[in-house]
Order: structure tokens, then sequence, then C-alpha cells
């Protein structure tokens, strides 16, 4: 990306919350190089029951689009539980971790709540926060997150 914006010059690039990650260490690399540089950040494009949409959802046949929406399940989960009071994030990834192994179709890759600045794993949410998650889907992974803040 560094080449790219050293190319191109750009005012600002665009990236997806659903990359949050990505868009977390672009920030951080336009910051760090002094790059002249606007990183904005667009919301996730949903479907209708959650599933937010990305170019692999192709990949999925109708079974396992239907268990897909898991993922965004599990994250509903964990912004209601924060909502609500709960900022332990070991039991809000073990409540997202147990709703997702209720779906067969789905495996687990990773379940994350981390500092949505620094992408430093929390054990407290005591600031912004960042709960994301990888899942194969058959053999597709799906990628998702939701803010915490």
């Amino acid at each position: 990306m560094a080449k790219l914006f050293n190319i191109v010059s750009p005012d600002r690039a665009y990236f997806g919350q659903k990359d949050a990650q990505q868009t977390i260490v672009i920030k951080k690399m336009v910051v760090d190089l002094n790059m002249d540089l606007e990183v904005i950040v667009s919301p996730t494009v949903r479907e209708n029951d959650g599933l937010a949409m990305s170019s692999r959802n192709i990949y999925l046949n109708p079974e396992e689009r239907r268990a897909a929406t898991i993922l965004f399940k599990a994250l509903t989960l964990a912004h209601e539980a924060y909502s609500n009071g709960e900022r332990d994030t070991e039991r809000l990834r073990q409540q997202m971790a147990l709703l997702i192994k209720g779906e067969p179709l789905a495996k687990i890759d990773y379940v994350s709540i981390a500092d949505s600045r620094t992408l430093e794993e929390l054990s407290t949410i005591d600031r912004p926060a960042v709960a994301s998650l990888a899942v194969r889907i058959g053999k597709t992974r799906l990628i998702d997150n939701i803010l915490l803040t």
C-alpha cells in the first residue's frame, strides 16, 4: 500500500470496516510515514440477514450461506453483552465461540477482542475495542467485526 500511495499520491483512501485489522495497520502506516493522506473507513455493508457483503460469499452453497449468518449473530451477541455492561473479554469471546460452535458447518479460526487503534488483545474493555472473528464455513474463510465503543 505504501508503494501505491507513493506512486498515486491520493488525497484520500477508502477502506471498509469489514477489514478492520487492515484499516488499523494502514492508518498507522500513514501516520508513521507522515503521508499526506486521509484514510476513510466506510461502514460494513450487510445483506438483509446480517452477513457482511464479500466477494467470498459466492463460494458458499445455499446451506453454507445460511450457516454463515452465525458470524453476525456472534458479533451481535458480543455487542449486546457489551451494551449491557459486560467488559470481561474472555467471557465475551467464550460466549461468541459457544454460539459459533453450535453451527455444525462453522469452524473458528479466531475470535478476538482488541484495542481498536493498536489491535492489542484486551482482557478488559476499558477503551474503544473491536470484536473480530474469522470462521470457515465449508472451505470458505469469512471475516467480520463490530466496534465496541
